[in-house]
């Protein structure tokens, strides 16, 4: 909290540091840059106001006051904010029900809004949230955009063909009102905002010099008033108020009014703070500036604001104006400065010529530039991509064409959470072991698995949502091979776990150790470690059983997992480590009187390999038994060992004397361990292990002896 506090000041005082550190020699560039957007945005101004519902003016005002005001207080040199075609249609859908268009409460209306717009934002930046506008996915926003865009065009057919039309945002009410009325078109209006688009498509092909939309809007117009079209029943805008943007007088105290607003406000501002960072990310790939969310959130905060209290309606950032501004060269943020003093100038030179605007050129110019909306090619990869993802494109699409779009956008936002939720609740969990080169881990694909250990990779963070799923299907997977007591769980894909996570794992670990069993990692992240650490997890855990990822199934083979299984029960060879074992399955599959030893067992006291040594050269030497395998006992054994494999012991009570002191011996000691086991439940009591058997024998340098093989 005390760092959110200290940002405060940071985030609030970027118009000083922007001017403070203004570099030389950049003023040229900026006021050129400046006055080109501004050629731009001074038509898309004018048309964006109509398309809101209000007057053209409102569109100047904005235009000028939020294109100041989101440059000084943004993080982006080029991000250009203003009247866009997202912000004019949704305000014109949360205004809708409360005011008609163009009526003093509608206008009114739209300032408010503007203000409690850009207060969230403002708030949401100061609060240091920017990572909100990861949440609205790409799905949505596509969706979205499509069907804003749709929308855009349908609003544009009463001004283009000149009929009446019912204040509507609905798609089939303008389709079914138009059609209806397909006998009263006006000719000339629709041949002028023909023209406009046919203008605005062909241009770029001669030159991308000229900006086309000016160029149409400008070419056609002045044909419009040379053919005296006006004066045929061709709409104009009429005369326009020259002078800078008075101080509107907004009901501030009208709770009720706030009240119905804000739920449009609040979609307003996460629509236009998605529109603006993503836009402002765009360029930045281009410029290879580093941005900063939160202030970029403070920023369109203002540029609302400032548009609401100085007569304006909402506003975003504008991806062609803010392309333009690259492309044309602005060194800072000045540059959109001097866009919005250009549209100053201009409300005092070119406020007569305004008058004689056409409306049917900028219905055109809105038609075009809200087909350039609907980004076929995303929808088309979303399609093809994840089902999820296009299913969600699809509803918010659906949704933004017959809902409003304050809904439409939430329940967009609300499946992709939703989708989100439902991916990361359930992540895969998978049983794995290697292929056929033992390089690789792959999931095993219904292969036989290893009757004792599970090696399973979990695909997904383990918080309170998933921890069911993937205790179910840990569950599962150690049913499906009964016996398997040891389990390896890889968790490289693991970033985070919470109490619910460590509370799972605790229950599995438990599981498996009344089974006699053990749970080992491999591949634990440093967050997840640190977070097992604080929560105790490890109090009962030994260090050694996180492993090391290239030597934990050798470790596990050779120290953990009983060999007995391996030698005698098992023909599956899962492991690179199981391709050299001697195999010698028992008659009748094994011997399952046998019960499998936890790790802890000791049936018979442990002698280790110095103390064996000594016993051998005292008065009394006891007899050393080895259990392995005749092929294993001719490559080492200890001097003057009994070979009694272990299938012998099992199947021949007498195989080894009642009358002298045993000592048992295997590989590793745990064949040794479970023959102590069988001979101690036959009354043998005089009986020991040699701890960590022949390998640890071996360790000591002590004397080793080898039968040689006659060939």
């Amino acid at each position: 909290m005390l760092g959110h506090l200290r940002a405060v000041p940071l985030l609030l005082g970027q118009p000083v540091r922007l001017l403070r550190h203004y570099p030389r020699g950049a003023l040229r560039d900026d006021v050129l840059a400046g006055v080109t957007v501004g050629l731009v945005l001074l038509p898309q101004a004018l048309a964006f106001s109509l398309l809101a519902g209000l007057p053209p003016v409102m569109g100047l005002y904005s235009a000028m006051v939020a294109s100041i005001a989101g440059a000084l207080w943004g993080s982006s040199s080029h991000l250009h904010s203003g009247p866009t075609n997202t912000a004019s249609i949704v305000t014109l859908s949360v205004l809708l029900p409360i005011a008609a268009p163009g009526s003093p409460e509608f206008i009114a209306a739209a300032g408010l809004i503007a203000v409690m717009a850009g207060v969230i934002r403002v708030l949401l930046g100061l609060a240091r949230l920017g990572l909100l506008v990861n949440f609205v996915s790409d799905s949505v926003a596509v969706g979205f955009t499509a069907g804003a865009g749709i929308l855009i065009i349908s609003n544009q057919i009463e001004p283009l063909l000149r009929i009446d039309l019912p204040p509507s945002t609905g798609l089939l009410e303008t389709l079914i009102g138009a059609a209806r009325q397909i006998g009263a078109v006006h000719l000339p209006s629709l041949l002028l905002g023909v023209a406009t688009m046919l203008i605005i498509f062909v241009w770029p092909r001669i030159t991308r010099q000229v900006p086309a939309v000016l160029i149409g809007v400008t070419f056609v117009a002045v044909a419009s008033y040379l053919l005296g079209l006006e004066a045929l029943g061709v709409s104009v805008l009429g005369p326009q108020p020259a002078g800078l943007p008075p101080l509107a007088s907004l009901p501030l105290l009208d709770l009720e009014l706030i009240g119905h607003l804000a739920n449009g406000a609040l979609a307003l501002a996460i629509i236009g703070l998605v529109e603006a960072v993503a836009i402002a990310r765009a360029i930045a790939g281009h410029s290879q500036q580093r941005l900063d969310s939160n202030q970029e959130f403070v920023g369109q905060g203002m540029a609302n604001i400032a548009a609401g209290l100085f007569s304006g309606y909402p506003c975003s950032g504008s991806f062609n104006r803010s392309a333009l501004s690259f492309q044309s060269g602005a060194k800072t943020a000045l540059g959109n400065v001097f866009s919005g003093l250009f549209i100053l100038a201009a409300m005092f030179v070119l406020a007569p010529l305004l008058a004689h605007l056409p409306r049917p050129v900028l219905a055109g110019a809105l038609v075009v530039t809200a087909w350039s909306m609907v980004d076929l090619k995303a929808m088309q990869r979303l399609r093809r991509g994840d089902p999820g993802d296009a299913l969600i494109m699809g509803v918010t699409l659906v949704a933004t064409l017959l809902l409003p779009l304050q809904f439409a956008i939430l329940i967009g936002v609300l499946m992709s959470l939703g989708y989100y939720l439902l991916r990361t609740s359930a992540p895969r969990v998978v049983a794995v072991l290697p292929d056929a080169e033992f390089k690789h881990w792959e999931p095993h694909a219904g292969r036989p698995q290893c009757p004792q250990l599970a090696v399973v990779d979990i695909l997904g963070d383990l918080y309170f949502g998933a921890v069911n799923h993937v205790e179910e299907t840990l569950n599962a997977i150690l049913a499906a091979t009964p016996g398997q007591r040891f389990v390896l769980l890889r968790m490289h894909s693991v970033q985070h776990i919470d109490i619910s996570g460590i509370r799972m794992l605790e229950n599995l670990r438990r599981q498996l150790r009344e089974q006699g069993g053990e749970l080992f990692f491999t591949r634990v992240r440093g967050p997840v470690l640190e977070r097992m650490q604080a929560s105790g997890f490890f109090e009962h855990l030994d260090p050694r059983q996180i492993l090391d990822e290239d030597t934990a199934i050798d470790t596990l083979f050779y120290r953990v997992i009983d060999p007995a299984v391996c030698v005698y029960e098992c023909e599956r060879r899962a492991f690179l480590e199981c391709q050299t074992l001697p195999k010698r399955t028992l008659p009748g599959g094994g011997a399952p009187h046998i019960p499998l030893l936890p790790l802890t067992a000791r049936p018979a006291p442990t002698l280790t390999p110095r103390e064996l040594w000594d016993a051998l050269h005292s008065a009394d030497p006891p007899l050393v038994v080895d259990v392995r395998e005749p092929r294993e006992f001719r490559g080492g054994h200890v001097p003057g060992a009994l070979l009694v494999p272990l299938p012998t012991l099992l199947s021949d009570p007498q195989a080894v004397p009642r009358n002298r002191r045993l000592v048992l011996v295997c590989r590793s000691g745990r064949r040794s361990t479970r023959a102590a086991a069988v001979l101690a439940g036959r009354g043998y009591d005089r009986l020991a292990v040699l701890e960590g058997g022949l390998l640890a024998w071996e360790g000591q340098n002590l004397l080793t002896a080898v039968e040689e093989v006659i060939s």
